[in-house]
């Protein structure tokens, strides 16, 4: 019987490790994980090598009481320069007191160019300070910024809005109002409110500045000499704020 034993064994153990290797050979293999590619991002792209700008306004944009190479088109001219060594071809449209009707008239009657492929537009403080009725400024900004537009080559996206600076927190400012400084920043941020709910419905870049020059009493060096306007300093923080849009604007 032994004999007939063993074979009996041997067959069990072959039809075993039959079964085991067949049992492996046929387990499904783990399938490599798929190669993911990092996102591409692209690269900034270069501003054109020579930039035709346009600054519009009224005295915050001639830069009353400030130096000419300190008011803010000049300043955000040369920072251009100095980052991407273009060469900026910088015209100004701006006289101290002017309201929105005043900035129509000035382009209506000089007619630009339409090459422009920068134009920033800071309007409407006479509008309040001279205490026009604000449905003015809400006809008449955005016929300017449509002008800003048509002069911008037609490109929305050339157009920078600039808020409107709150001169309530300058030592002139606090002086005439005296108890309704309140109010002045109350009509501030009803005009810029509007501008900017505008711009926002038609894609166009707005820059808030206004908070800068509401630290205009707790830091005098924001205030120019005549105690009423930005000065290079706050004109600077300006531009700074301003940068990162306008290298959008004009990136080709």
């Amino acid at each position: 019987m032994k004999p007939h034993f063993k074979q009996i064994v041997t067959i069990i153990l072959s039809i075993f490790l039959l079964s085991c290797s067949s049992s492996e050979e046929s387990a499904p293999t783990a399938a490599p994980p798929p190669v993911v590619n990092p996102p591409v991002t692209n690269p900034n792209l270069p501003i054109p090598s020579t930039i035709n700008y346009l600054a519009l306004g009224d005295s915050y944009t001639i830069g009353q009481s400030v130096c000419e190479t300190c008011r803010f088109p000049e300043q955000l001219k040369q920072s251009l320069v100095s980052m991407y060594a273009s060469t900026i071809s910088l015209k100004i449209i701006a006289t101290t007191g002017w309201t929105t009707t005043n900035l129509l008239s000035a382009i209506n009657t000089q007619n630009p160019d339409s090459n422009y492929d920068l134009v920033t537009l800071l309007i409407g403080v006479n509008n309040q300070y001279q205490h026009r009725n604000f449905s003015v400024y809400e006809k008449e900004f955005p016929e300017l910024v449509n002008k800003a537009i048509k002069l911008a080559k037609g490109d929305a996206k050339n157009v920078v809005v600039i808020s409107i600076p709150d001169y309530a927190y300058t030592p002139y400012g606090k002086s005439v109002a005296g108890d309704q400084s309140a109010m002045i920043s109350t009509e501030i941020d009803q005009y810029n409110s509007f501008a900017e709910k505008y711009c926002n419905n038609n894609n166009i870049v707005f820059v808030n500045i206004t908070d800068i020059t509401r630290q205009g009493l707790s830091n005098p060096n924001l205030v120019a000499s005549d105690g009423l306007h930005p000065s290079q300093l706050a004109y600077k923080m300006f531009v700074d704020r301003m940068m990162p849009k306008v290298k959008i604007a004009l990136q080709e």
